[in-house]
C-alpha cells in the first residue's frame, strides 16, 4: 500500500515536471471524466465478485474441515454400541488420526498445498476398522449401517479438503486484476492530477485501497496457508488433547 502510493506521488511529480507550461488542468475533456469514472465502477464489480469468489472458496475450506470432524466424531460416539475391544480400537485410530491432521498434515497443506500419505492411509484403517467389523446383536446391526454413512461423509469432508488446499484464482483473473489496477489508476493521470495537497492525498488513498484489496485477494486465494486460513479448531473442539 505505501509503495503504491509512493509511485502515485512519484509519477505526479515527474509529470508535473514534464508538462507543458502552457498546461491548463481544468480543460480535461469530459469523455475523459466520463470514461475514469466507469472504468472505475467496473473495476470495482470485478475486484467485489473476485472477492466473494475468494471469500466463498475460504469458507467452504472451513465446512470442509467442519463436517470432517463431525463425521469422525459421530463415529466415536456410535462405535459406543460395540464390544469394548473393538469399541477402543476404533477410538484409538480416529485420535491417531486426528493429531496427524492437526499435528503434521496441516502444516504441509500450508507449505505444500497438498495432504499427507500417512493421513490417507490412517483413514483408511478407519473404514477398515468399521467396514470388517460383523455385527453380533441387533443392536449392533441396526448402528453398522449409520457408521458406514458417517465414514462416507468424513472421507468425501477429506477428499474435499484435499481438494481445496490449493489456490483458486486463475492466473488470468490475476492478468485481469494487475492489468485493471494499472489502468484505474493511469486514468488518475489522464485528469492532468495536479500536485496540491489534497489531490496528491485523494490519488494516494486511492491506489493504497486498489493495493490493500489485491492483497486481501491474495491471502484469501489459498484458505490453508496464508494470513485468514481455515483453522483446525474443530477437530481440536471435537477431540480435545489431540494436539498436545
Amino acid at each position: 500500500m505505501l509503495a503504491a502510493c509512493a509511485v502515485v506521488v512519484m509519477i505526479t511529480f515527474v509529470r508535473h515536471r514534464a508538462a507543458p507550461e502552457d498546461e491548463d488542468p481544468s480543460e480535461t475533456p469530459d469523455v475523459i471524466e466520463y470514461m475514469t469514472m466507469w472504468i472505475g465502477v467496473v473495476y470495482a464489480i470485478v475486484l467485489g465478485l473476485a472477492i466473494a469468489g475468494v471469500w466463498e472458496g475460504r469458507s467452504a475450506a472451513q465446512d470442509h474441515v467442519q463436517a470432517e470432524a463431525a463425521a469422525l466424531h459421530e463415529i466415536s460416539e456410535r462405535v459406543r454400541v460395540y464390544p469394548a475391544e473393538e469399541r477402543d480400537r476404533v477410538r484409538d485410530d480416529i485420535r491417531t488420526y486426528v493429531s496427524h491432521v492437526v499435528t503434521t498434515e496441516w502444516d504441509t497443506m500450508a507449505n505444500e498445498g497438498e495432504v499427507t500419505e500417512r493421513g490417507a492411509w490412517l483413514f483408511e484403517r478407519i473404514r477398515q476398522d468399521v467396514t470388517d467389523y460383523e455385527p453380533a446383536t441387533d443392536f449392533e446391526a441396526q448402528a453398522y449401517q449409520p457408521l458406514m454413512d458417517q465414514v462416507t461423509a468424513a472421507s468425501q469432508a477429506r477428499i474435499a479438503r484435499a481438494e481445496s488446499t490449493g489456490e483458486t484464482m486463475p492466473g488470468v483473473v490475476w492478468f485481469g486484476l494487475i492489468a485493471g489496477a494499472v489502468v484505474t489508476i493511469g486514468m488518475i493521470f489522464a485528469l492532468q492530477i495536479r500536485r496540491t495537497t489534497r489531490e496528491l492525498v485523494l490519488a494516494g488513498l486511492f491506489s493504497a485501497l486498489i493495493a490493500f484489496l489485491l492483497f486481501l485477494i491474495w491471502d484469501f486465494d489459498s484458505p490453508y496457508s496464508r494470513g485468514v486460513t481455515a483453522s483446525a479448531d474443530p477437530f481440536l473442539n471435537l477431540f480435545p488433547g489431540v494436539g498436545d
